[in-house]
């Protein structure tokens, strides 16, 4: 709100012809507004900081006393009395009694009108409302080129801070304080909990912006994001903020969402690239993938290869682009970390020298790819292992990457199987070859395979009986002993299995399959049989 003109400066133009006759130490009161009244109480009509004029037409000495107590207790700026009408000279009374009460009495020539006086009051309002907005604009524009520096967001909190006399805090979408200035900012953000809390996620009737109020601090509170909420701005002063400090409170917020969406935008483009980039790469288009980051100002690691890769799940609350403003001193994150796709892209970003991208496997599953030199391949798991499995498997170079990222994916299901959180290709030879196989795949071929044993109607445990043969080597009275058959009974189901599977078990390649299949299902303990009609 524009600083209104005092007493003072009405009184002194030259043009309204006035004198003071009273209360001149009282001068500097502001004048809000010029109302004019012959009545004998006009309070009930006046707000306080008025200039009150009248020709007295009520006035005489009974009642001027009376009349000036209640224009003090009403807290007008001053009266202006109108001389050469009613009276030729202001009573002596009222001016006894505004001398007493230290009120501003002026006295108004004949020869000025009333409306002279209002027209010079409203232009002299006009003018600091004019010169007020002017401060604003030129508070706007530091904020703006605030804006443009390197630190951007924070140089802009910086500046609306000493701007406003008080202090601004930006706090990303989670509450947490990413920059603050001014005396005892830290400390009143955190505070602010449930506020941030009704202003987050764009729900409906949630408030645009909050107004908090106390005797010695007021707090403005307003989401940033232009789509849902990406962050806030707080902004604390020791005093009422008026409607020019709100605008200029606007303006800040304004600038900072733009850097939010404007750098959202610009880093989930980034990203789109690598994506293209690394489908680029598997296909072995290299040189074509290389040109394309050069134009990012990036490039792929050279030498020997570590290939990465771990799951990120979906989340639908957010996209690419509420990674957000994520690079640079002054980037604003648009999301909070440790949750959805994001945050594990965020974290294979972070691995100096690396190159990640978001991909999807063969089963549309989402996915983070890391490519790192292979010394950093340490680097590069424990990033991304809080969020989850990895797998890393090894590339000669660039022009070996889909093998790598085949390695890496038998190794990440061998930790998704809960083999080890972290599991490297290299380390799959101590698993067994059926550490290899994808599960799914396994699993579909020992079921097609031991079918017609599993849906066997005899008494006979066919499949029992297959692996207790296949874990003695196909010795006939080992097997019996443990099955506690027979070898003539163990004999014929060996039959029955081969007629089924339409298999030759003699053969050391059927045996390799059957025993693969039989070790993806659940291994059973061999148990001791009686022998019935089919020895």
């Amino acid at each position: 709100m524009a600083v209104p003109p005092t007493l003072r400066t009405v009184v002194r133009r030259p043009s309204l012809g006035l004198a003071v006759l009273a209360g001149r130490e009282a001068l500097d009161r502001p004048v809000r507004w010029v109302a004019v009244s012959e009545l004998e109480d006009p309070t009930p009509f006046l707000e306080g900081d008025e200039l009150v004029l009248t020709t007295g037409m009520r006035l005489d000495a009974a009642n001027a006393a009376r009349y000036v107590e209640r224009l003090v207790a009403r807290g007008v700026a001053g009266l202006g009395f109108g001389t050469g009408l009613g009276h030729e000279v202001i009573p002596a009374a009222l001016v006894e009694a505004a001398v007493r009460a230290g009120l501003p009495l002026v006295e108004v020539p004949r020869d000025t009108p009333f409306v002279a006086i209002g027209k010079a009051v409203s232009e002299l309002i006009a003018a600091e409302q004019y010169d007020e907005l002017s401060r604003a604009f030129a508070t706007q524009g530091r904020l703006t080129r605030a804006a443009l520096r390197p630190e951007g967001p924070r140089a802009v909190i910086d500046r609306l801070a000493r701007e406003l006399g008080g202090w601004a805090v930006l706090l990303d979408g989670a509450g947490a304080v990413r920059h603050a200035a001014g005396r005892g900012a830290t400390a009143a953000a955190g505070e602010l909990g449930p506020e941030l809390e009704r202003l987050r996620g764009g729900r409906r009737g949630a408030p645009a912006s909050l107004a908090l109020s106390s005797p010695g601090e007021h707090i403005v509170v307003r989401p940033l994001g232009a789509r849902r909420v990406r962050g806030f701005l707080a902004v604390g002063l020791g005093r009422p903020f008026t409607p020019v400090a709100h605008t200029v409170v606007n303006a800040a917020g304004s600038l900072l969402t733009l850097a939010v969406e404007h750098g959202g935008e610009h880093v989930a483009a980034e990203r789109r690239v690598r994506s293209a980039v690394l489908r680029l790469l598997l296909a072995g288009e290299v040189e074509a993938g290389r040109e394309t980051l050069e134009r990012l100002g990036e490039g792929l690691p050279g030498g020997p290869l570590a290939v990465l890769v771990t799951p990120a799940e979906p989340d639908a609350a957010t996209d690419a682009a509420d990674a957000a403003a994520g690079a640079g001193p002054g980037a604003l994150p648009g999301a909070p970390s440790g949750a959805g796709p994001e945050a594990v892209l965020e974290a294979a970003e972070a691995v100096p020298g690396g190159f990640a991208a978001a991909d999807r496997d063969a089963t549309g599953a989402d996915r983070v790819v890391l490519i790192v030199p292979a010394p950093a391949a340490d680097a590069g798991a424990a990033a991304l292992g809080g969020h989850g499995p990895v797998g890393i498997g090894d590339a000669a170079g660039p022009d070996d990457l889909r093998a790598g990222l085949v390695r890496a994916e038998r190794a990440l299901a061998a930790a998704g199987r809960g083999t080890a959180p972290v599991m490297r290709f290299t380390e799959l030879a101590g698993q067994g070859l059926l550490s290899l196989i994808d599960p799914g795949t396994a699993a579909a071929f020992s079921s097609a395979l031991l079918a017609p044993l599993v849906g066997h109607g005899s008494r006979a445990d066919l499949l029992g009986s297959l692996r207790a043969y296949l874990e003695c080597n196909g010795h006939w009275d080992a097997a019996a002993q443990r099955l506690g058959v027979h070898r003539h009974t163990l004999r014929y189901r060996m039959r029955r299995v081969a007629d089924l599977v339409g298999r030759d078990l003699d053969d050391p390649a059927v045996r390799a399959e059957l025993w693969v299949a039989l070790a993806v299902t659940a291994p059973e303990a061999p148990r001791p049989d009686v022998r019935d009609d089919e020895e």
